[in-house]
């Protein structure tokens, strides 16, 4: 994604039609077909039916997606930002067991955007089978489109890594295409029974749930709701565009949707007793009511926007990633910044499981239909989640009454789409809830792995860097030992109290003693302000020991040495520390020397061994070591790969270094005759 102007503008306007609603713009794809699906066949999808489904997806509309999302969501920004994660680290001071609600809420998320690129460009391009476009024939094989959906995709996930920016600028023009076209052509067909505008009353949207027509009652909610499932996307991405932008284009987005789904019913209702369906699996009415001169067109841009909408999902799991990460929720993984754009990411782990999981299920599921069968389940869990994050927000803004009404009305609602929704799990909805779990236990891993690490961990383990001050002035001036790095640098987080692990001062005074002009210690502090970058700086009475604390949002990138550069010259600026003027230099007018990077990588114990832990927390310390051998080193993650870094692996200590089972069993006293 590129980050662009929060400003309200024409020009954000489009940009906002290009990223947000990619997902939401493409349901009438598959919408109306899961409805009809619901039905049975295209015969059985009658007039009360129809107009019942359509009044389900309007008010639909209007109650999650305007009144929850657009109007409550947007006021909870976190400095702009928001998202599920953004909005816990607005509201986590508050309570602490929110934590459960954003990890189930933010995994869910994840695992259910699996096949959103998979059900979208499935869809549009399932408009081809048995065209003909001039002496062009395609054909009905079903294998022909997984074929070309898989190329399409494997395309998209390819072209990540170099970067969507310019392709990125098209994306408004083209939504903003599309979504005119499916206005037009859906109000074209309104017009051939415009008993379908009965369905703005919410009274045919109650009546529908109980009516005979419905053969699946409550559960036809499960197929609405896919109208609805780009909702979360409007306040994820309202960081890149603005929330100005989202409220003057949602009105236009709203109407465009809501003339295509009354065109596609009112097509429904005029062709649902003709005897050319007859006997047919699948009726698509999107495709069904464009003009056969226009079909090719359609599909084009079904395409595209279809693609628009997974670039969309691709670029936004890397932005909730990062944020996890960022609020140590999910291990580090390496974040590249392919564009010029700080906010245009790429991760390459999640790409790729995100690219082997979507082509799997295109080759699983096989048709859209059987994808829509299995699409939504885990985006409601989602929904609930954020609701419950909602109302803990608008109770810290005094708005109790309100906070009230609004999670007993969206608990109510959402909990009934989820309930509807659970249909879904036996038609392949178990894929995402698998998916969800592996990530919720990931994320469960490593944030309690971490707390319950730190419970375990021995206070005499740390000191306090202030009663070795004396020390390290003293070696630093000690010419009897080589000079190890002018600048010595270790990556460790620092205590308000001077508080620190004994294994950095082992390692400078006991190992071998590491002499250096000046030692840094570099605590890096992720905060909740999403691109929050400042420093404080501590030299503790000194010129040659200083303690850095940096603070960075959890969206800004955790390179020190880039900022430990600007840092240094900054304090040979003010004085407070000696010039480091190198002997030798390609540069006539360096005034810094060399670096060394020092990183303590905490290795596993024999956890089996103690025997006083309990087993949760055995499973949950060493699974936390486990994920952290897997993924990124922290030399790479602090961006140190071309620097001088030493890697020194200390035991990770747990408790009581002695074991409570000793005893002692006897003692034998020999004498030397």
């Amino acid at each position: 994604m590129i980050r662009k102007t929060s400003s309200f503008s024409k020009m954000g306007m489009l940009i906002t039609l290009g990223i947000v609603y990619g997902d939401i713009g493409t349901s009438p794809l598959y919408v109306m077909n899961a409805i009809i699906n619901d039905a049975g066949s295209l015969k059985e999808a009658v007039p009360e039916y129809i107009i019942g489904s359509i009044s389900l997806i309007f008010w639909t509309l209007m109650l999650i997606t305007t009144i929850k999302y657009v109007l409550v969501a947007m006021q909870a920004d976190n400095n702009r930002e928001g998202g599920i994660f953004a909005l816990y680290a607005l509201v986590k001071s508050s309570k602490k067991w929110l934590l459960i609600p954003a990890l189930i809420g933010g995994s869910a998320l994840l695992a259910d955007g699996t096949l959103t690129p998979a059900v979208t460009v499935t869809s549009a391009m399932e408009g081809i089978k048995g065209q003909k476009f001039g002496n062009l024939n395609f054909s009905d094989n079903q294998l022909v489109i997984l074929a070309i959906v898989s190329v399409i995709l494997l395309t998209i996930f390819v072209i990540q890594k170099f970067g969507t920016e310019k392709i990125g600028r098209s994306f408004g023009p083209i939504m903003l295409v599309w979504f005119t076209f499916i206005g037009l052509i859906g109000l074209k067909n309104m017009f051939s029974n415009l008993s379908v505008l009965k369905a703005l009353s919410p009274f045919y949207a109650i009546k529908v749930l109980t009516s005979p027509v419905n053969h699946v009652g409550i559960f036809i909610l499960g197929s609405v709701f896919l109208a609805t499932t780009g909702a979360e996307a409007l306040y994820s991405d309202m960081g890149q565009v603005g929330k100005h932008n989202i409220y003057a284009t949602w009105p236009f987005v709203c109407l465009m949707l809501m003339l295509n789904y009354l065109g596609q019913g009112a097509w429904v209702m005029t062709h649902f007793t003709d005897s050319k369906f007859v006997g047919l699996n699948t009726v698509n009415p999107f495709y069904e009511m464009i003009p056969s001169e226009l079909k090719i067109f359609a599909i084009l841009i079904a395409t595209l926007a279809a693609i628009i909408a997974s670039q969309a999902l691709i670029t936004g799991s890397y932005t909730l990633v990062q944020e996890a990460i960022g609020l140590k929720i999910l291990p580090r993984l390496k974040v590249k910044f392919p564009g010029k754009s700080k906010s245009q990411l790429y991760i390459g782990t999640v790409n790729w499981i995100l690219c082997l999981i979507t082509l799997g299920i295109v080759w699983s599921f096989k048709t859209s239909e059987h994808m829509e069968a299995a699409y939504g389940l885990a985006i409601t869990i989602t929904m609930l989640m954020t609701t419950i994050l909602l109302h803990q927000f608008l109770i810290m803004k005094k708005h109790r009454h309100l906070a009230l009404l609004f999670v007993v009305c969206f608990v109510a609602l959402e909990s009934l789409f989820l309930v509807s929704s659970l249909v879904k799990f036996i038609h392949g909805g178990y894929i995402t809830v698998i998916i969800t779990s592996i990530i919720l236990l990931i994320m469960i891993i490593w944030f309690f792995g971490n707390k319950r690490r730190d419970v375990y961990m021995n206070e005499s383990e740390n000191v306090s860097l202030l009663d070795f001050i004396p020390q390290l002035e003293c070696l630093s001036k000690d010419e009897s030992i080589p000079m190890y790095a002018t600048n010595l640098v270790y990556m460790h987080n620092i205590s308000p109290d001077y508080s620190m692990k004994r294994s950095i001062i082992y390692s400078i005074l006991d190992q071998e003693p590491k002499r250096a002009k000046v030692y840094w210690f570099i605590s890096v502090n992720q905060t909740d302000i999403p691109y929050e970058c400042n420093y404080t700086v501590d030299m503790m009475h000194t010129r040659n020991v200083v303690n850095v604390q940096l603070n960075l949002g959890f969206k800004k990138s955790q390179h020190v040495n880039i900022y430990i550069r600007q840092i240094i010259n900054s304090l040979m600026n003010d004085d407070a520390i000696d010039r480091q003027d190198p002997r030798y230099s390609m540069l006539p007018n360096r005034h810094v020397g060399s670096f060394k990077f020092i990183i303590q990588n905490q290795q596993f114990q024999d956890l089996g061994a103690q025997e006083y832990m309990r087993s949760l927390d055995r499973f949950l310390i060493g699974g936390r070591l486990l994920l952290q051998r897997l993924t990124i080193s922290p030399s790479l993650w602090y961006g140190l790969e071309f620097s001088d870094v030493v890697e020194e692996k200390v035991p990770l200590f747990l408790g009581s270094h002695e074991d409570p089972y000793l005893v002692l069993n006897k003692v034998k006293n020999s004498k030397n005759k």
